[in-house]
């Protein structure tokens, strides 16, 4: 895949997975670091249970990337959740 398709993947399902997870998008910026760590994530969980990672620039791979995103968003957010 190319850069430009990594970072419209990274864009989108950041995007999503922000939405899914904090209720509000990271900003544009976080959003595109989110979705691409979140594809590697799922691409690695994929793989994992013997299913292929990320394909290209495609619905299956976006579903992958947002999957990942969300795992990512969910372990942050209990490791480095804040005490009151």
């Amino acid at each position: 895949m190319s850069l430009i398709a990594w970072i419209i993947l990274g864009l989108i399902a950041g995007f999503i997975a922000s939405k899914i997870v904090n209720k509000s998008g990271e900003g544009f910026l976080l959003d595109i670091v989110l979705g691409v760590v979140g594809a590697l994530v799922g691409g690695w969980i994929f793989r994992a249970v013997g299913m292929s990672g990320v394909t290209g620039l495609n619905i299956y791979s976006l579903i992958v990337a947002v999957i990942g995103a969300v795992v990512f968003l969910l372990v942050y957010h209990f490791v480095f959740r804040r005490r009151a």
